[in-house]
């Protein structure tokens, strides 16, 4: 398995497959002055031919742009034995879950999401490709994700709420009504402060 991005989001999901007992044949970097991390090789091109890989970085953006070039590649879900996932939800290739996020009955989570440390996924939730749940996360039940939207540390969403593709909640945002698409929202209670 190789991992996309050498940096500290990178260090935390190479300890996620060591704890899956998965092995991490190094990781792909741009940046060369990066030669190793973890005790792992990082590599500045892409390997030639269909790997396993995991995209370790946080930019939803870019996470799909990788995935775009690099299409011959498997891409496998992690999840920390320390989380704890319904038997009944559905989490996505590529998409990695971190230690202590909770995922209850009923989710469904998309393609190359990050479920980050603690975060909270209520039932019926859907959370579509290439979204990030910063840490401490909390969506109540019935909310839905759109693509490449990030939702930042320590926000609360109630039920039943959507929430538009490719907007940005701010860190500790309440969000109490519908959000479109593309915005920017802060405050409690949550407020678009750009779209």
């Amino acid at each position: 398995m190789y991992l996309f991005g050498a940096s500290g989001h990178g260090k935390v999901i190479a300890e996620i497959a060591e704890c899956n007992n998965l092995k991490i044949e190094g990781f792909i970097d741009t940046d060369l002055s990066k030669l190793s991390l973890l005790g792992y090789p990082v590599f500045h091109e892409s390997p030639a031919g269909p790997v396993n890989a995991v995209i370790a970085i946080g930019n939803n953006e870019v996470r799909k742009r990788i995935v775009n070039e690099n299409s011959s590649f498997t891409y496998p879900c992690l999840m920390h034995p320390g989380a704890n996932i319904s038997t009944r939800s559905i989490l996505g290739n590529g998409t990695v879950v971190m230690a202590g996020a909770t995922i209850n009955v009923d989710v469904n989570v998309g393609k190359h999401c990050i479920i980050n440390t603690n975060a909270s996924i209520d039932h019926d939730c859907i959370i579509e490709d290439f979204v990030h749940l910063s840490p401490n996360v909390a969506l109540a039940g019935n909310v839905r994700v759109g693509e490449g939207t990030h939702i930042g540390i320590g926000a609360c969403v109630i039920q039943g709420i959507t929430i538009g593709k490719w907007t940005k909640i701010g860190a500790g945002a309440v969000i109490i009504k519908d959000i479109p698409d593309g915005c920017t929202v802060v405050g409690n209670p949550g407020r678009i402060i750009k779209k």
